[in-house]
């Protein structure tokens, strides 16, 4: 019998413009893992809060959410707060003590109205140079996601630590971030929808384990997956058969 597993979260689980971390799990485990997915593009976690109802509507054995990395940006000088507020129908400016309401709002429905584990996840790396504001902001947030995670009694998955360890272990690009504009969005879309690789395109810009400092490569994508596998494993859930091999080291 399948291992139920929900992931949940914004434009990065979506994976429109991102490579898609599900796809290396399923594969890794064939016939032992059925994955739903519930992303939506742009999402803060005060939208993910309000659309739980088919998350605790679809059966699951594990849930992982990995959400926060649109408020964390929206505290990085020069991200446009107002535009976003008013296109994501915000009823306020986001900030950290509102990102960890709503994430324990999340965590609280997710106890009370499903009898699945929940993982919460860090925050992938932002940008790639270590000590810059977007990097920090990462680093911020996911420190708030723990305590959150601890409060509520529920799994803490390092995916910030293991991708600024996977940037230290490298000789990255001092890329400087650049926040992702509209044009840049539709252009990356655009490339997507036409196949272009998105690989070839984190390759030009010199980007390690994104393809626009935010959204996710091959790499990138690789090590959410092994993050939410090895949780999978080390727990009484774990899907039966082995993992062959795993997604980062396919890269």
């Amino acid at each position: 019998m399948s291992l139920r597993l929900s992931c949940i979260g914004d434009s990065i689980t979506r994976a429109q413009l991102s490579v898609d971390y599900v796809a290396p799990l399923i594969r890794q485990h064939p016939g032992a893992l059925a994955v739903e997915r519930f992303g939506v593009n742009g999402d803060f976690a005060y939208n993910l809060l309000h659309r739980l109802d088919p998350v605790v509507a679809t059966p699951a054995d594990a849930i992982a959410v990995l959400i926060g990395t649109n408020d964390a940006r929206a505290s990085v000088p020069g991200y446009p707060i107002s535009r976003s507020v008013a296109r994501k129908g915000l009823p306020r400016p986001p900030s950290r003590d509102w990102f960890a309401e709503c994430l324990a709002a999340i965590v609280e429905r997710l106890h009370r109205e499903t009898d699945a584990r929940i993982a919460l996840l860090s925050l992938p790396a932002l940008g790639q140079i270590l000590d810059a504001a977007p990097m920090r902001a990462a680093a911020e947030y996911s420190g708030t996601i723990a305590d959150v995670a601890k409060a509520s009694g529920v799994t803490y998955l390092p995916l910030y630590e293991r991708q600024v360890a996977a940037l230290r272990s490298r000789q990255v690009a001092p890329v400087p971030y650049r926040e992702l504009t509209a044009v840049g969005y539709l252009a990356t879309l655009a490339r997507q929808r036409l196949g272009r690789d998105l690989d070839a395109i984190s390759r030009r810009r010199r980007l390690e384990l994104t393809t626009d400092h935010i959204h996710q490569n091959s790499r990138g994508a690789a090590l959410i997956a092994d993050e939410i596998d090895d949780w999978l494993r080390g727990s009484t859930l774990r899907p039966q058969t082995r993992l062959r091999q795993r997604p980062s080291d396919l890269i």
